[in-house]
């Protein structure tokens, strides 16, 4: 039996190429619906090659020409959550960026789907509501970030109450060598030239901060229920080894692949069943060594605001990724230079005033306020 998937986010870089794992395996996967943004040609070119059951477009925009048994959503969140909770759709990619992901994946979760999740803002800003869903219902939240990915692959058949610690790793982006001033005053193409992986560019430059990483330690502390310092993170520049457990009795564990964003993309969607793929065997003589080295906190201040944000938990791990969300656009646009992008989120964490008990609402109501603040604070 095929499964069945509708993707959120088709025409990102996260989207296309979970199409691309449906072209290479057209007898295991079938695509029910598709989702995007504002890309409504290249969303179109989708529909026709894949023949989904729905649609949807954010921005609200028409699509005419539709092949049999495929129909438009609605525009905005309405459109995403009816895309994510097709009656016929098994798993859902999670492949939007920022809070928008949030609505929709809660609706795939109470629809009986299980969510293959690609968006970190998702478990950062709602994780404790999310993973408490997921719990109840009894659905799975499996990560497509090749770091989780390469975590929850080291755990199958270990005892999880025997872990020690995770250890994630980074490639430390384009940034790992250059002096504090430098990175200061890098324009958007230095922080888009990732020497690795290639991705969107919100993410890539979430890499060039180091944010990404930050992010990925609070997915980490819901995804396996650790806490935070219990959570390390490694600069790795090869991206040969995507992350390590270390186990009560010492053993460690690494999952370790070529640079490849399709392979944690098949394994959720396949999970937890393995299939081939044709890429070349992975040359360990070729590469030579690998090596690893702590992240510096001085030249990249954001990994350390995301640790102590998820320390102090409630709503400042939301302020945190609305506030980065927000600056890195700001950065995008030139109207901020790169050093204001961890400026920018200190101050929103420490002008914060956390809620006494969180829910979506409050969520909602703190991404509203973050980005009005940043907003407020790049164009002075």
């Amino acid at each position: 039996m095929k499964h069945r998937i509708s993707i959120l986010g088709s025409t990102g870089s996260i989207g296309t190429q979970t199409l691309e794992v449906v072209r290479d395996h057209p007898q295991d996967f079938e695509v029910v619906g598709l989702s995007a943004r504002h890309n409504k040609d290249l969303l179109a070119a989708q529909i026709h090659e894949f023949k989904p059951r729905i649609a949807s477009l954010e921005c609200g925009v028409a699509l005419p020409g539709l092949p049999n048994g495929c129909r438009m959503a609605g525009a905005g969140s309405e459109g995403l959550c009816e895309v994510a909770t097709h009656p016929q759709a098994d798993t859902v990619v999670v492949a939007t960026v920022g809070a928008a992901g949030l609505i929709p994946t809660l609706a795939a979760l109470r629809a009986g789907k299980r969510i293959a999740l690609a968006n970190k803002e998702v478990l950062v800003m709602g994780g404790e509501i999310l993973m408490g869903e997921a719990r109840r219902l009894n659905r799975p939240i499996l990560p497509i970030d090749s770091e989780h990915s390469a975590i929850l692959q080291c755990l199958q058949g270990e005892n999880l109450r025997r872990i020690r610690r995770i250890v994630i790793t980074a490639s430390g982006g384009p940034f790992r060598e250059w002096p504090r001033e430098r990175i200061e005053s890098a324009c958007p193409a230095d922080a888009l030239n990732h020497p690795t992986w290639s991705m969107g560019k919100k993410i890539t430059i979430d890499s060039a901060t180091l944010m990404n990483k930050g992010l990925e330690v609070i997915e980490a502390h819901h995804l396996f229920g650790l806490p935070v310092d219990r959570i390390d993170v490694v600069i790795h520049p090869q991206s040969i080894v995507h992350s390590m457990v270390e186990f009560a009795d010492g053993a460690v564990m690494a999952q370790m692949g070529l640079p490849d964003m399709k392979i944690p993309i098949q394994f959720a969607l396949s999970f937890p069943d393995r299939f081939p793929r044709r890429d070349p065997p992975l040359d360990l003589p070729a590469l030579g060594s690998l090596t690893f080295a702590a992240p510096d906190l001085e030249r990249f201040p954001c990994l350390a605001m995301a640790r102590e944000a998820c320390r102090l938990g409630g709503g400042y791990p939301a302020v945190l990724s609305v506030a980065n969300e927000e600056a890195v656009a700001a950065f995008l646009a030139e109207r901020i230079r790169f050093g204001d992008i961890s400026r920018l989120i200190e101050a929103e964490l420490e002008a914060f005033s956390n809620p006494s008990a969180l829910d979506f609402e409050t969520i909602l109501e703190i991404e509203r306020r973050t980005r009005e603040s940043v907003r407020a604070r790049a164009r002075g």
